[in-house]
């Protein structure tokens, strides 16, 4: 099963036989207990609830806690679902980074940065108005489109809330499965801040090898 629950924990660079330095993400990942197992027939679909992270058993709400007491667990933090790649999976097994490979293409899904509410020029990149002394618009946002409206345009850039967003970097490169530390190094960045809570899948649409290099993995 290549889906984990972790933690981000910085960025940092590890150089290649070839000696090149790449920039990778670490990633404290699980381990993680299988909590659940839903069915169509029961749920209405096929998933796998995750339990990851340390908690007291007092902070846990009645719902969470019935649910470990009915598998007989013990109680964990984040619980998150996963509906692809839930092939033999049994309630009560142990998930830990042993499942990826160096090599393997990873879709990693965090919240992004909070900012607040921001305006045009930091949450769209405007570019602004003249820099002079006179020009009394450095940064406002200028026109606000018809005037005739009443309303602002769905759709258009203006200021608002920026940030605390789930996103998703596609095809991340797994360098490095560390089962002894439970850590995962993929190669680029991977959103949110650090701690920040992150779910690791296998890579839903992932790049086509080369057919040599195929055959040589």
């Amino acid at each position: 099963m290549k889906n984990i629950i972790g933690r981000k924990v910085g960025m940092t660079s590890v150089f290649t036989a070839d000696g090149r330095s790449i920039p990778v993400t670490v990633i404290s990942a699980g381990p993680c207990t299988v909590l659940q197992r839903k069915t169509a027939d029961s749920d209405g679909y096929d998933s796998v609830a995750l339990a990851y992270g340390e908690i007291k058993k007092s902070r846990l709400n009645k719902p969470d806690a019935g649910r470990f007491k009915k598998a007989g667990l013990e109680a964990r933090g984040v619980i998150r679902e996963f509906r692809d790649g839930i092939d033999g999976v049994e309630v009560g097994q142990t998930i830990t980074v042993t499942s990826f490979e160096p090599g393997d293409y990873v879709d990693v899904i965090g919240t992004s940065k909070g900012h607040g509410f921001s305006g045009g020029i930091k949450r769209w990149n405007f570019s602004g108005g003249g820099r002079s002394h006179g020009s009394m618009i450095h940064r406002q946002p200028a026109s606000n489109g018809d005037t005739n409206a009443g309303h602002v345009v769905r759709g258009s850039r203006r200021p608002g809330h920026y940030g605390v967003d789930r996103v998703t970097h596609q095809n991340l490169e797994v360098v490095q499965a560390d089962a002894d530390r439970n850590v995962l190094l993929v190669r680029g960045p991977v959103p949110g801040a650090r701690n920040g809570i992150v779910l690791v899948t296998a890579a839903s649409r992932p790049p086509k090898r080369p057919a040599a290099a195929a055959e040589a993995k």
